[in-house]
C-alpha cells in the first residue's frame, strides 16, 4: 500500500479491494453465502462485512437472500459481464498470438470455430510477403476440406458428424478432396491421432495448411492453422509450423479474454441461435 496517500484514500482503497473480493466468492460458489461463510473465508469482522455487503446491495450488485442473512450475485453483475463480453472484439485480443505466428512462419495464421458445415474465420493475421494466402475476419469455408475444419471435426464424436457435413458426394475442388464420408473419416481417425490436421491441396490446387486444436479444460474450443504455397510445406518446415501453432494455441487457451471472447461466439453458434454478422 501506498503509505503518501491520505488514510482516507487509503481506507477506501481497502473497502473496494474487499468489496470486489466478495464478489469474486460470490461468483466462485454460484450460488449463495451466509455472512458465517464470508466471515470464515476472509477473517473480516461481521460487523465490517455487513457494511460492505450492504453497500454492494444498494448499488444492485449481490441480493439479500435471506434472513440468516444469504446474499447472491445482483443484476448489475450481469450488467457487467454483459458489456465486458459484448466489448470483446475476438479478431482484437486473439490478432497478437496470430501475429506472431504469421511473422514467424511467413504463412497465413488463422483461428477458426465450427459454425454448422462451415468454419468461421474468427481471427487472421497476414505475413508481410507478396505471395501468400489471402483471407479476412468473418469468412467462411467448407469444413470438410480445410485444415481448420477437419481439425474442429476431428474432435467430434462420430455420432456427430452428420450435421456438419454436406450431402454425399461432397464437392470435389480438387483431385485430392475427400467426396465420401467414410474416406473423411479415416482421415478425421488419423488426425485425431496425430494431434493435427493437414489440408494437402483438397481445397484449393497449390494451397496447404495445417492446423492445431485450442483446448480449454479438455475441450477443443477453436483451431489455429497456417496456410501457404504448398511447396513451402516440406515435412521439415511443416513440423516447424506445426511447433508454432502449439506454442500459439496454448497462449490463446491461456488468455482469458480469447477464451471469453470464444466462448460467448461459440454459444452464438448453437443450433437455431442467430449467426453473426459476416463483419462480426
Amino acid at each position: 500500500m501506498d503509505d503518501d496517500r491520505p488514510a482516507a484514500a487509503n481506507y477506501h482503497a481497502n473497502a473496494l479491494a474487499r468489496g470486489l473480493a466478495l464478489l469474486e466468492r460470490l461468483a466462485e460458489r454460484g450460488g449463495t453465502l451466509t455472512l458465517n461463510d464470508f466471515n470464515a473465508a476472509t477473517g473480516l469482522p461481521k460487523s465490517t462485512l455487513v457494511r460492505l455487503l450492504g453497500v454492494l446491495e444498494e448499488m444492485g450488485y449481490v441480493v439479500r437472500a435471506d434472513e440468516r442473512p444469504a446474499y447472491r450475485l445482483g443484476h448489475k453483475t450481469l450488467t457487467l459481464s454483459s458489456a465486458y463480453l459484448t466489448g470483446l472484439d475476438l479478431s482484437q485480443v486473439a490478432g497478437e498470438h496470430l501475429a506472431g505466428v504469421a511473422e514467424d512462419t511467413g504463412q497465413t495464421a488463422n483461428l477458426g470455430v465450427l459454425d454448422g458445415r462451415e468454419v468461421l474465420h474468427v481471427c487472421v493475421r497476414e505475413p508481410d510477403r507478396p505471395i501468400r494466402f489471402h483471407t479476412t475476419p468473418g469468412t467462411r469455408d467448407a469444413a470438410y476440406c480445410t485444415g481448420l475444419g477437419k481439425m474442429l471435426l476431428a474432435r467430434l464424436d462420430p455420432s456427430e458428424l452428420a450435421p456438419h457435413l454436406p450431402p454425399e458426394p461432397f464437392p470435389a475442388r480438387t483431385e485430392h478432396t475427400f467426396t465420401t464420408t467414410d474416406a473423411l473419416v479415416r482421415d478425421l481417425r488419423e488426425t485425431a491421432r496425430r494431434g493435427h490436421a493437414v489440408d494437402d491441396n483438397e481445397g484449393s490446387v497449390g494451397l496447404r495448411c495445417v492446423a492445431a486444436p485450442v483446448e480449454v479444460d479438455g475441450v477443443c474450443v477453436a483451431a489455429v492453422s497456417v496456410s501457404g504455397p504448398s511447396a513451402e510445406y516440406d515435412d521439415a518446415r511443416r513440423a516447424g509450423y506445426l511447433d508454432r501453432l502449439r506454442a500459439a494455441a496454448a497462449g490463446l487457451a491461456a488468455d482469458a479474454d480469447v477464451v471469453a471472447a470464444l466462448d460467448y461466439l461459440r454459444s452464438s453458434l448453437r443450433p437455431g441461435a442467430p449467426r453473426p454478422r459476416e463483419d462480426a
